[in-house]
């Protein structure tokens, strides 16, 4: 990492992409006999719940990242499909539930034609949840803190997405619920919850994203990434 100014990580569930960086500092640490690590910093968040490649600056690398945040973005989502959360995600607490009656050939051609109709540009409002700011203040903070004294986030703000490709994978359908695992192409500040959760009311269903996986970044490709523990060994 000493003269990487470009680096490519592959992230674990269950941790910030701020927990990335402090990890790759401590290693770096601990490999260099306690020298502090270069400057690092990313070209854009994954939540918690979400896996797969973050672009990193390191050192002079880091004045890239303006321009590392405006690349297109791949993502490969697993959407649950009958039930929505307050998160959008399976972080949060169930909101809506339907039971997902159709058959996996009906189904699979509903959302294949749904898909098709989401490609261009469309408004959606973003996910109380997101890391968007309002007002100076991220909504994820403003969300958590109405959580707490039992208040509801209602007034989320809408912003124009660009799909260029919206592809379905594979579909399974049974339990009363239905997940439809789509790639898709999108533009810079697009949210795949946000996508999620439209593919459900164009379905008839409430929606939420089950997992979520970053594969590309402009021309960057997650089969280029590396685990954390191997950037040091």
């Amino acid at each position: 990492m000493d003269q990487v100014e470009i680096l490519l990580i592959d992230k674990p569930h269950g941790i910030t992409s701020f927990d990335v960086i402090r990890r790759l500092r401590r290693r770096y640490s601990d490999s260099h006999g306690g020298q502090k690590a270069p400057k690092l910093g990313h070209s854009g968040t994954l939540d918690p719940l979400a896996t797969g490649l973050m672009v990193l600056g390191v050192g002079k690398g880091t004045k890239k990242l303006a321009e590392l945040i405006k690349l297109d973005k791949e993502y490969v989502a697993e959407v649950l499909i009958g039930e929505s959360r307050t998160t959008g995600d399976m972080e949060g607490e169930v909101v809506e539930e339907k039971r997902v009656e159709e058959t996996e050939e009906i189904l699979r051609s509903k959302i294949s034609s749904a898909l098709t109709e989401l490609v261009g540009e469309i408004e959606l409002p973003v996910s109380a949840y997101s890391a968007i700011k309002v007002d100076g203040v991220p909504m994820y903070k403003r969300a958590r803190k109405a959580e707490k004294s039992g208040e509801v986030v209602d007034e989320v703000p809408m912003r124009v997405m660009k799909v260029y490709e919206a592809e379905l994978l594979s579909l399974e359908v049974g339990g009363d619920r239905a997940v439809a695992t789509i790639r898709f192409s999108v533009a810079s500040g697009t949210y795949i919850r946000s996508l999620g959760e439209e593919l459900g009311r164009r379905l008839g269903y409430p929606a939420c994203l089950k997992n979520l996986r970053r594969t590309k970044v402009g021309e960057f490709d997650i089969k280029d990434a590396k685990q954390i523990e191997e950037v040091f060994k």
